[in-house]
């Protein structure tokens, strides 16, 4: 039996910026969330989608949460792990 390994979550999410300079939201309660995927790969994607989505809008932001990492912050993944490489 083989050993499984670990799932690798990731949530992509965003909205409007008080300043473009600094990642504080102006209203918490209207952030898009836009899902939860299973690989880094798919939420860049998604995360890319939205950010073209809103090129035009320089207080829009979106963002990618490695939620695997909040289970095990003392284990670090390099980009290159992230990738499946």
């Amino acid at each position: 039996m083989s050993k499984a390994s670990p799932q690798r979550l990731h949530l992509v999410f965003g909205g409007e910026l008080v300043d473009p300079q600094r990642s504080e939201f102006k209203d918490v309660e209207k952030i898009h969330v836009v899902g939860i995927f299973p690989n880094y790969a798919s939420a860049y994607a998604a995360w890319k989608a939205e950010a073209q989505r809103t090129v035009d809008d320089a207080h829009s932001r979106y963002f990618i949460a490695h939620l695997h990492r909040l289970r095990d912050e003392e284990a670090a993944a390099s980009s290159t792990e992230e990738l499946g490489n």
